[in-house]
């Protein structure tokens, strides 16, 4: 049996930094965000739920139309497809990180190749326009 899960989250980026964080079981550099509630009707929503959650962050979302980034996995043992949207977003806080949060790190995008990035990284900053 498979599973479908949407998750959302806000691309940050300041001085040709992009901020990642590293939560749940996994070692990747990931933006932050997550799934999306069965309550919740926007995902746009979901990313600034997220960010606050995460990072203790407030945020303005800047784009209407989100990045989807598909993947497939096994969580469970069971098969599931993942839909990600990214929508670039601007901080309006300071970070204070959530208890998901194991670190959190600004990253130059000059370096990303020397990160351990999770896959949707470079596509999603390549559509933004900030990695060719």
């Amino acid at each position: 049996m498979s599973k479908i899960m949407i998750a959302s989250g806000p691309v940050i980026i300041e001085d040709n930094r992009v901020l990642l964080t590293k939560h749940g079981a996994d070692e990747f550099w990931k933006f932050c965000g997550g799934r999306v509630d069965e309550t919740e009707v926007d995902i746009k929503e979901t990313a600034i739920r997220r960010a606050g959650e995460e990072l203790g962050l407030e945020i303005e979302i800047l784009n209407d139309q989100p990045f989807f980034y598909y993947v497939e996995k096994e969580i469970g043992g069971a098969r599931a497809s993942i839909i990600l949207a990214h929508f670039l977003a601007k901080r309006q806080s300071e970070v204070v990180p959530g208890p998901e949060t194991r670190e959190w790190r600004w990253i130059d995008i000059n370096e990303l190749d020397k990160e351990n990035l999770a896959p949707n990284i470079r596509p999603t900053l390549e559509y933004f326009n900030f990695l060719k």
